[in-house]
């Protein structure tokens, strides 16, 4: 018996071994414990084999039976490879080996013909099914424990040798001395998770043989049964990236994507917060920077009725009339003075004289926001101005402004930009008569307005001469 315990332990301390060893592989890390819930069987692994040893004896701890009243242990040894189907329930193929032994008269019989017996157990191969009891926890996204119970159904190939009291051995059958019977085993354990895929597992098994002669002693009309409590490591077979099935805590894997959820959303509402803090601040600088450039606009306005101001209505400013009071109806020249009638000729627009508004046009630049024509425009309109003078033609001036502001401002803008360029015009000498300017705001766009280049078109004063 000494023996068999310390085959036992030098067997288990084997194992144990191997399972920290293949703890410690560097891909153990990369193994990850949170699956989606609902995810299919795919995302775990779950096939596992299993290795154990242990301790047999005829005696169960539910009693019952017994053909030798003193009980002997002996070694055993095990095997299994397990598919689980549910985080619940695994399907497995076992395998068992090892000897039984014991010695002394039945209970109840005074003299028998065996002082003792032992049987070999060559193999037994069952399938079972594998019952995890409890692996819920809320707060783990693993079970770090598993009880499980496990029953199923196999056959079983023995040997049993009996010996009288001289300890010689006594043939237990004529016809046959070894058996093959089915057998029930149903067992209790414990597994623990020790590394990503691996499991120590203790367990208790009772195995129900359908026959009486496992110890070679038919006694009575019941049959035969044993025990086998062993420990071993489980491995779990596949990609070391996902978590095994049996270890895996489904309701704990909702929680955390309940949490993760939640906290996606308030990440959201938070940055969605943050946002609106900074549309309120550029909101507010917005309406800060219109208020300035409103101000600025009506003391332009201001300023450019001072200098359009016409008081005998003769088309020409008083800032620029040098005949001011004229008669009302008295045609004049762009000083403000009265004209000479001309002789009635003829003059005919050249593509020279063309070419000299078209020039204009494209120099022409106001300040932003207002009607003041900007410096490097001026050569262009002086040659309009000229051509004006010399050949008496008279001028359309239509002022044009993109969609930015509102409607009534950009009318009063392109009219205050047309009357801006007549001014100019009239100052150099052009005849105030023959020059019309109107603002047309933003109704005839040549452009998108929901571009910088468009809007920039879309800012103009047209010239047309006749």
């Amino acid at each position: 018996m000494e023996i068999s315990y310390k085959k036992s332990i030098l067997l288990l301390s084997g194992l144990l071994a191997g399972g920290a060893l293949f703890a410690q592989t560097p891909d153990s890390a990369a193994t990850k414990n949170y699956v989606e819930p609902f995810s299919p069987g795919s995302a775990f692994r779950t096939w596992s084999i299993g290795l154990g040893a242990g301790i047999t004896s005829p005696f169960t701890f539910i009693g019952g039976k017994q053909d030798f009243r003193n009980r002997g242990t002996e070694l055993g040894y095990s095997g299994y490879i397990k598919d689980q189907i549910l985080p619940s329930f695994g399907l497995e193929a076992d395998y068992f080996g090892g000897k039984l032994s014991g010695s002394g008269a039945p209970t109840g019989i005074a003299t028998s013909p065996y002082s003792s017996f032992s049987t070999q157990i060559a193999w037994s191969a069952a399938l079972s099914g594998n019952f995890t009891l409890a692996n819920i926890n809320w707060h783990h996204k693993k079970g770090a424990i598993q009880p499980y119970a496990t029953l199923g159904g196999g056959y079983m190939d023995f040997t049993p040798t009996v010996y009288n009291a001289a300890g010689t051995a006594v043939a237990v059958n004529a016809s046959s001395t070894e058996f093959r019977e089915f057998f029930i085993p149903v067992g209790l354990g414990l597994k623990f998770d020790i590394a990503p895929g691996v499991n120590l597992d203790l367990g208790y098994q009772m195995n129900f043989v359908q026959s009486d002669f496992v110890d070679g002693y038919a006694v009575g009309n019941t049959y035969d049964k044993f025990a086998y409590a062993h420990a071993g490591l489980e491995f779990a077979l596949g990609s070391k990236s996902k978590p095994q099935l049996a270890t895996h805590n489904p309701v704990s894997s909702m929680r955390y994507e309940y949490l993760m959820k939640a906290r996606t959303l308030q990440d959201e509402v938070d940055r969605q917060r943050e946002q609106n803090e900074r549309l309120k601040a550029d909101l507010a600088r917005t309406n800060d920077n219109l208020n300035a450039t409103n101000a600025n606009l009506t003391a332009t306005n201001a300023k450019l009725n001072d200098l359009t101001k016409d008081s005998d209505g003769d088309g020409v400013p008083d800032y620029f009339d040098k005949c001011p009071n004229t008669p009302a109806g008295t045609k004049v020249d762009g000083s403000g003075c009265p004209l000479v009638k001309p002789e009635n000729v003829k003059v005919y627009i050249t593509e020279e004289d063309r070419k000299v508004v078209k020039e204009a046009i494209k120099n022409l630049e106001f300040d932003l926001g207002k009607a003041t024509i900007r410096a490097h425009s001026l050569p262009s309109l002086d040659k309009v101005a000229d051509l004006l003078i010399s050949k008496n033609f008279s001028l359309k001036l239509a002022g044009h402004t993109d969609n930015t502001g509102s409607a009534e401002l950009n009318m009063r803008l392109s009219k205050d930009r047309a009357e801006s360029v007549k001014a100019y015009l009239v100052s150099k000498g052009a005849n105030a008569s023959r020059i019309e300017a109107t603002g047309y705001g933003m109704t005839q766009p040549i452009a998108s307005n929901k571009t910088a280049a468009g809007r920039q078109d879309n800012r103009r004063v047209e010239f047309t001469l006749y």
